[in-house]
């Protein structure tokens, strides 16, 4: 009887330990914080909303009889993939590719429609540190560097019907573009352009991951053209396609 009340008495000891082992939550609340080397690679769809200037350019369209373009900004879309280096802890290296445009239209009583079209687009090289916060949250710091620019269209539409004869005309003329009432222009600004940025990412699966960020999107040294053929001079410097901008972003990969 001695032996079995031993026993049991150990038995019971053995077990009480292990209901409350449990009891015990099996993670912490919030997740700790990752030490381990970021690694992994990625791609997707990047949106943004670029804060452009565009009453420099209004200041001239409105005089010339056009409508004046929209002042609360550029829809952007594009796309961004990176990759760890591995040789730097935490720091990856990519790519990234936006543009967007805006437009405005005016018809005056003599029925001369004027267009004009603002196309702003940019890309180049990132690089960026990524500071682990929690589990699948993180914060990137960094930056891009590459080129774009912004493409002005005009256009000038008489309304009437359009004939061979007539443009055979046009063209015989001294001046080609100058046939009343029907004229395309494109003035085209290609600039050196510089973003830092600041993002804060999380990984929603494995391969799945989202982000937003901030950023400024610098633009300099401008060269200018009209219709990509001729240099164009004269250009006011506040003419540019540079601004704050918000940005989001849904990638592919290994976070």
């Amino acid at each position: 009887m001695h032996t079995k009340t031993l026993v049991l008495i150990l038995l019971l000891g053995m077990s009480v330990p292990s209901v409350f082992a449990q009891e015990e939550p099996m993670a912490p609340i919030p997740p700790k914080r990752t030490h381990a080397a970021k690694v992994g690679a990625f791609g997707g769809f990047t949106p943004a909303w670029l804060g452009i200037d565009v009453a420099p350019i209004n200041a001239f369209l409105k005089p010339a009889g056009g409508a004046p373009l929209k002042e609360n900004g550029v829809f952007l879309t594009g796309g961004a993939g990176a990759a760890y280096i591995m040789l730097v802890p935490n720091v990856r290296v990519g790519g990234v590719g936006m543009s967007g445009s805006i437009r405005s239209t005016a018809l005056n009583a003599a029925g001369v429609r004027r267009d004009a079209e603002l196309h702003v687009g940019f890309g180049g090289v990132t690089v960026e540190y990524v500071l682990p916060v929690v589990e699948r949250l993180d914060v990137s710091v960094g930056g891009m560097l590459g080129w774009g620019g912004i493409d002005l269209t005009l256009r000038q539409d008489n309304g009437r019907a359009k004939t061979w004869q007539q443009e055979w005309d046009a063209f015989r003329a001294d001046d080609y573009g100058g046939n009343p009432g029907n004229i395309t222009r494109r003035l085209s600004g290609a600039y050196f352009v510089y973003v830092p940025t600041v993002n804060v990412e999380y990984a929603i699966l494995g391969w799945l991951g989202a982000r937003v960020g901030g950023s400024y999107v610098g633009m300099t040294a401008p060269s200018w053209e009209l219709d990509g053929k001729h240099e164009l001079l004269g250009v006011p410097a506040d003419v540019n396609g540079q601004g704050f901008m918000v940005s989001a972003g849904l990638f592919v990969g290994t976070f």
